[in-house]
């Protein structure tokens, strides 16, 4: 009989989009850098609000899942000057045969400060209407250094190396490289996963440019949206790496993959999230533009 599959974490899904920086984020960060405005890339990240149906598209092996079904809501606001805010909640349910289903309720909110030198983060976790744990901290940089402060689940202060970055930081950093005609990008990120304690190495693979002209070939509301009809994107795959693992042979199995097509923006669509033992795939179902107030 095998183990019991591991539900998807909330943070690993926002990674992408926070891209935004999300998204991604993980990911991460889909995140990745601010020492600079986002401004100096010549498009600013949008802020959004977006709706991604989630649907299995296939599971791998001897993987126990039969389906899979659920939604993510991703609610990204702020500017390079008053620091981006993203509110994110996945709802899902995975069938494992046998009349067995688990339904996930993850949530997270932080907010990033503009130059990715602060972030906090909050995140809770429900599973079958049960919960199983919460995350609550701030991660400051300063100097060589970045100080973790944990509230929750437990009380504890720790320091990471000053190249770790946080979600929107990534995500800028992952825009920027595909603008520089850069193709691997290598990254440590930091969003406050599992324990709060977790950092991931992280590899992203940048694809050619899609000229904005060129349609999607899965339309999705992102054809008929005045805000991205026209805008450059990328075909953007971050797998993630759990830095605490070493592997003998030196080579290591990412715990997870995140592929999407990244707006210069910080917009992401045709989201596909492989588990390993499962692969979903999410769809832009929905798309709101908000305003921003500008930098002064």
């Amino acid at each position: 009989m095998r183990c019991p599959i591991r539900m998807p974490s909330a943070q690993g899904m926002a990674r992408s989009f926070v891209l935004g920086g999300a998204l991604w984020g993980a990911a991460s960060g889909l995140q990745s850098a601010h020492a600079a405005s986002t401004a100096s890339l010549g498009s600013p990240f949008l802020a959004h609000q977006a709706v991604y149906e989630l649907s299995l598209q296939k599971a791998r092996g001897n993987a126990s899942v039969n389906n899979a079904r659920g939604r993510i809501l991703y609610n990204f606001t702020g500017s390079s000057c008053e620091g981006y805010t993203t509110e994110f909640r996945q709802v899902s349910q995975l069938d494992t045969g046998e009349a067995k289903t688990t339904l996930s309720d993850l949530r997270s909110t932080s907010w990033e400060d503009g130059e990715g030198k602060s972030y906090r983060f909050k995140i809770e976790t429900r599973m079958n209407d049960a919960s199983t744990g919460s995350v609550d901290g701030i991660a400051e940089r300063s100097g060589k250094s970045v100080t973790v402060k944990l509230k929750q689940p437990k009380a504890k202060t720790f320091t990471l190396d000053s190249a770790t970055v946080f979600p929107t930081e990534q995500v800028r950093r992952i825009v920027a490289a595909a603008k520089d005609g850069k193709s691997l990008l290598e990254l440590s990120v930091y969003d406050g996963s599992d324990d709060g304690e977790k950092v991931y190495n992280t590899l992203s693979v940048i694809g050619q440019a899609i000229p904005g002209e060129r349609a999607p070939a899965t339309p999705d509301v992102s054809a008929t949206s005045d805000k991205l009809k026209g805008m450059t994107r990328w075909p953007v795959t971050v797998s993630y790496y759990d830095r605490s693992v070493k592997s003998a042979t030196g080579e290591q199995t990412p715990v997870y993959a995140m592929s999407f097509e990244l707006y210069e923006n910080g917009v992401s669509r045709a989201l596909v999230l492989d588990y390993n033992d499962f692969v979903i795939a999410g769809a832009l179902a929905k798309f709101d533009a908000k305003d921003s107030k500008p930098c002064k």
